[in-house]
């Protein structure tokens, strides 16, 4: 009786499997490799893995184009002996996702690798993320950024904060835990809004000191504690360029690796033309100032390699497509030429 139990309940579960698109079915698999550490190592032997030294991606130039290649276990494990680091660095390794075909990813940070031997072998680099985010595919970048928080975030919680002891990762990253407080901990992403403020008829853009030459975006700040969305777009907007939001509304979500690992919760504000004149903090920023239409146009079509002028300044440019500043600034166009 228990064997015909066990078929019917095998029957019946294919079948729900089925049923089930492909999306529920890959993120159903992925919360059991992260629940079961056995069935993780499992995915680890079939899987394939992207390559970072100290948090910067491996990529690989084939003509005009970089690729982010994926390793598979064998071959990651071909390079790991070479350099007689095999077993242990495969332990560190951290699950990213998996493909429709249910076959697992993950990222592996080998920074305290020789650099060049890894490079040489596979006949590629290592590139800073800020870099690769312009470069690669737009497919590859969500996934090269959530890889380099995730590593970063294992990198910097070693050891338990209450009791200083080391903490342990399961084999999917996803937790450390400290066994001598028995404190698990897992990742967190910090909130942090973005915003394109409008006057009707420009939008304002802003830069700081840090940034790439020409390089202008739209205002970004972290959440203060307790505060929602509303109220921290409206105190960053006022803070940074001196201006009173009359009305906002919400556009989309990204995750962004920088400073750490943060989510981007991007924003229209629009303020009073009549009470539009910048008092900007210097604190903070270089520049603010309002673009027109055809200066967005121009800014938009322009490559950071072809913005510096015979003087020695830059012309204004704008983030790559991966960012969601990107977005909102196409965003603020199409909705002033429709």
């Amino acid at each position: 009786m228990a064997a015909v139990y066990q078929a019917l309940h095998r029957r019946v579960s294919s079948l729900a499997c089925r049923l089930h698109s492909t999306y529920v079915r890959k993120m159903r698999y992925l919360n059991q490799l992260k629940e079961d550490d056995n069935l993780c190592r499992q995915a680890q032997t079939s899987g394939t893995f992207y390559l970072f030294h100290n948090l910067s991606p491996f990529l690989q130039k084939v003509g005009k184009k970089y690729l982010v290649p994926q390793l598979s276990a064998a071959e990651t494990r071909q390079i790991l002996e070479k350099l007689q680091e095999a077993e242990q660095w495969m332990e560190k390794s951290v699950l990213i996702g998996c493909s429709d075909e249910h076959r697992a990813r993950f990222a592996l940070d080998l920074g305290a690798l020789d650099k060049s031997v890894i490079e040489s072998e596979l006949q590629g680099s290592f590139t800073d993320l800020r870099k690769a985010l312009f470069v690669v595919d737009g497919k590859d970048s969500p996934l090269l950024a959530s890889a380099q928080s995730l590593l970063r975030w294992h990198n910097s919680h070693q050891y338990c904060s209450k009791t200083g002891q080391p903490t342990e990762k399961n084999p999917a990253g996803s937790k450390r835990v400290c066994h001598a407080s028995g404190v698990t901990y897992y990742p967190q992403m910090s909130p942090v809004v973005i915003t394109l403020v409008s006057d009707g008829s420009r939008c304002l853009l802003a830069r700081q000191p840090s940034f790439p030459p020409g390089m202008f975006t739209a205002l970004s700040g972290f959440c203060d504690m307790g505060e929602d969305v509303e109220e921290a777009v409206r105190r960053e907007v006022a803070e940074e360029v001196g201006l009173e939001v009359e009305s906002l509304r919400y556009s989309a979500s990204q995750h962004w690796p920088f400073p750490s690992s943060s989510l981007m919760i991007a924003c229209h504000a629009l303020v009073g033309a009549q009470r539009a004149e910048i008092s900007m903090d210097t604190l903070e920023l270089e520049e603010a100032r309002w673009f027109g239409l055809e200066e967005i146009v121009e800014g938009l079509k322009r490559e950071p390699s072809s913005s510096k002028q015979d003087d020695g300044s830059f012309l204004p440019w704008f983030p790559p497509k991966q960012a969601i500043a990107h977005q909102l600034i196409r965003e603020w166009l199409q909705q002033q030429t429709a």
